[in-house]
């Protein structure tokens, strides 16, 4: 099997904050298991002693409420996502291929474990260089107050966009 099923970036995307935590929807982990979400559930159900609260949990409505624009759900009764999904962490995704017992979701096991540690790296060396332009800006003189301010602009988040993307038809 090849080394690289999934490019990293599709893994990366999927790879959510909450409650502090670096997690993955159910829902996307089955898709790039190949499963359908139901029975990938299902395997966790009967494997709940390996699943603590620190490998998995469910959402609650406002934390999907909050994810929602980022992945779909439906009404009752119209199909697809009617249940709060669960989430797993970086520990509880390394437990799931002991539970998943194939090829394919020990090759994609170990592509998200790569993903989770240069997501880790990448924060750690943001918060390096984020602390390193702070002790410059204490050892010189306000001239190089804008400098820094373009840099700390750099380093923020984009600002959200308040309008919608796209063609939007009234």
């Amino acid at each position: 099997m090849t080394a690289h099923i999934i490019p990293q970036e599709i893994i990366r995307k999927k790879i959510f904050v909450i409650r502090d935590k670096k997690v993955m929807l159910d829902k996307d982990l089955a898709d790039l298991y190949g499963v359908p979400t139901k029975s990938l559930n299902l395997a966790v159900k009967r494997n709940l002693n390996r699943f603590p609260n620190d490998f998995m949990f469910q959402l609650t409505r406002e934390e999907r409420k909050s994810l929602r624009f980022q992945f779909e759900t439906s009404k009752k009764g119209r199909g697809g996502n009617r249940y709060l999904p669960h989430v797993f962490t970086q520990e509880g995704i390394a437990m799931l291929s002991s539970v998943l017992n194939s090829e394919r979701a020990v090759q994609v096991n170990i592509q998200i474990m790569r993903a989770f540690v240069k997501l880790r790296e990448f924060m750690a060396s943001h918060r390096e260089l984020k602390g390193k332009i702070e002790e410059m800006e204490k050892k010189y003189d306000r001239q190089f107050k804008i400098v820094f301010d373009a840099i700390r602009k750099l380093l923020a988040p984009p600002p959200k966009s308040k309008h919608p993307i796209g063609f939007h038809s009234r």
